[in-house]
């Protein structure tokens, strides 16, 4: 069963990233607790000059001033109500909320993904610009991707909340089960009262000539049929929810990024296909691309 708990991991590098303030940000719209870690690798105990009881002392500070951070946030935020809630009810604000800080010892992606494996979701940077840089955020946030059985979001460096106001954005293909990402997209969209923009790529192999102008335009009127089924079905399902459909050719890594920024996306959601009794699964190219160059957080759902 699914806990309401949002985890997100943080490293030394904290206030220059953004995936602590996006993960309080989702926390507060869902009004759902946050739990923060900080993962010591244990290899850095083994590092020749390096006392482990300095290694440990620092991440104990480290993860108190978290805490530190949390409980202010929380306190100023407290107060009179946020309006309602997605199901109506009235929201009462991120002052009922208790956001936890903690510190693990371990693989950073394993311990990561381990300790978020029945929460909401986990929140990770894309890179990390502390001293210990290897010890989560950047160096392990594929490799989380890769291990995890709930959705992941990875934040962009430095990320605020005013820098995108458009739609929530999802990419998907015509064979893929997209329902668990447009779930997630949904999900996103309503808590920020902005429309679900379908984003679908198709390029031509270049064994095409002279007929490439033909096949082009078949291609994408099926598509374009196809989602636009796709989204009548959903449509009947969340009625609040205004649905939109990008169909474009090109590269697809390219296509999606340039879909994602033509709708000033606040977030880009896609799909991962993990492959069973892989210790680290294989991610997909295009997920892959996309995590390493969106510029707007990223959401990488399991199918």
């Amino acid at each position: 069963m699914t806990k309401p708990v949002i985890h997100v991991g943080f490293d030394d590098s904290w206030r220059d990233t953004g995936a602590l303030e996006w993960a309080l940000q989702e926390s507060l719209l869902r009004q759902e607790p946050l739990q923060a870690v900080h993962v010591i690798d244990e290899r850095i105990r083994t590092i020749a000059g390096v006392p482990p009881d300095l290694v440990d002392d620092q991440a104990t500070e480290l993860v108190n001033t978290v805490q530190t951070y949390l409980d202010e946030r929380r306190d100023k935020a407290g107060g009179p109500g946020l309006g309602e809630g997605l199901d109506g009810s009235p929201d009462d604000g991120e002052g009922v909320l208790d956001h936890e800080a903690e510190l693990m010892v371990g693989p950073p992606a394993r311990t990561l993904t381990e300790a978020a494996a029945e929460s909401r979701m986990l929140v990770v940077g894309r890179r990390g610009m502390g001293t210990f840089q290897r010890l989560l955020i950047g160096s392990t946030s594929e490799a989380v991707v890769s291990r995890t059985t709930v959705p992941v979001v990875i934040v962009p460096d430095r990320w605020k909340p005013s820098d995108h106001a458009g739609a929530v954005v999802v990419a998907l293909d015509q064979g893929d089960d997209g329902a668990p990402v447009l779930e997630f997209a949904i999900t996103a969209a309503r808590e920020r009262k902005v429309p679900v923009r379908i984003v679908h790529v198709f390029d031509l192999p270049g064994l095409y000539g002279w007929e490439a102008v033909n096949v082009d335009d078949g291609l994408r009127e099926r598509a374009e049929r196809h989602f636009e089924n796709v989204v009548a079905e959903w449509q009947q399902k969340y009625p609040d929810v205004d649905f939109e459909v990008d169909v474009r050719r090109g590269h697809r890594v390219d296509g999606v990024l340039n879909g994602a920024a033509k709708a000033d996306a606040q977030l880009l959601v896609v799909g991962a296909h993990h492959h069973a009794r892989v210790a680290a699964a294989f991610l997909g190219s295009v997920t892959r691309g996309v995590l390493h160059h969106a510029a707007c957080p990223l959401a990488v759902v399991p199918v």
